[in-house]
């Protein structure tokens, strides 16, 4: 097994969001006084280590902010654990609260996957609060419809997702147990999960993050994201807009990524040749380089972006 990478100089905090949740959540020290904020919503099951080449690339220009969704990682399960618990519309009222809580007034709000659907609802409760949007290999339309290219499978994911999340400890000891394949990754870019791009330890982080999610939690998680739909957000935005895919993304495909770019006035397109989902640490060069370009000129004349 690989070693990991050096550690990202992030310092972990805390929160309770407004319905009682304990949410852990990171930050970057602010590089000069006013410097602009960028938030970062991960993907299901992805952690801040995902964002690392990002982060590395521009934290002397911009102060992070990300967080692990609620039952993951080292954010609590709500207390009233019901599935109203864990959808998109609170995860985007802990994402506010964490601006709230750094005394942060606007944000660069930087989405993937899942958290495309985080921020376009973030946007939608609060859209002074947003400074620019950056959507990267996600969809503003149900996200377990766009899973399969085969005809009839949208009404049969869900249903799916449902029964494989009644077994969740079984899926618990198949993740911890795939963590321990050295050959994992070999398959998944045989297949085309991957690119063959994609860095060994960087997977390794990313595997044996996932092996110590509680599963159950995950899959509450996964029912609320299949369950939303921010479409008809798209066309009320107004405030710098990129959108990044992969053209090799099947789990949501780059004509999806076209469509959103296409009703949000004025939102640019950047379509990464060979990258499928997971396009930012596959390519994580290309993608810090055109978040440079595009933050650069979203937050010319930003500064004293706090509260306090």
């Amino acid at each position: 097994m690989l070693p990991p990478r050096l550690p990202l100089a992030v310092e972990k905090r805390a929160l309770t969001a407004p319905d009682g949740t304990r949410i852990t959540y990171y930050a970057t020290r602010s590089p000069y006084p006013g410097a602009p904020v960028v938030m970062l919503a991960n993907g299901l099951g992805g952690q801040h280590i995902t964002w690392s080449a990002q982060i590395e690339h521009l934290r002397g220009r911009y102060r992070f902010l990300t967080w692990d969704y609620r039952g993951l990682f080292a954010s609590a399960r709500p207390k009233e654990d019901t599935p109203a618990s864990y959808a998109i519309t609170r995860h985007a009222e802990d994402l506010l609260a964490i601006l709230d809580a750094e005394g942060e007034a606007r944000a660069a709000l930087v989405g993937w996957s899942m958290g495309v659907q985080v921020v376009l609802e973030a946007y939608r409760k609060a859209p002074r609060r947003a400074r620019c949007i950056v959507l990267l290999n996600g969809t503003s339309g149900r996200p377990l419809d766009t899973v399969s290219p085969l005809p009839g499978m949208k009404t049969v994911i869900p249903s799916l997702v449902e029964l494989v999340s009644r077994a969740h400890a079984l899926a618990s000891q198949v993740t911890r147990r795939a963590a321990d394949v050295p050959e994992a990754l070999a398959w998944l870019k045989a297949m085309g999960v991957m690119n063959e791009s994609l860095d060994d330890a960087v997977f390794n982080e990313l595997v044996q993050g996932m092996s110590k999610l509680d599963m159950e939690a995950y899959f509450h998680n996964l029912r609320a994201l299949g369950d939303h739909d921010a479409s008809d957000v798209l066309g009320a935005i107004d405030v710098p807009t990129l959108v990044v895919s992969g053209d090799r993304d099947a789990m949501t495909p780059p004509a999806l990524a076209k469509e959103m770019a296409r009703q949000i006035p004025g939102a640019e397109l950047y379509v990464v040749r060979g990258g499928t989902h997971y396009t930012a640490v596959e390519f994580p060069e290309l993608v810090s380089l055109r978040l440079e370009k595009f933050l650069a000129k979203a937050t010319e004349g930003a500064g004293g972006t706090s509260n306090g």
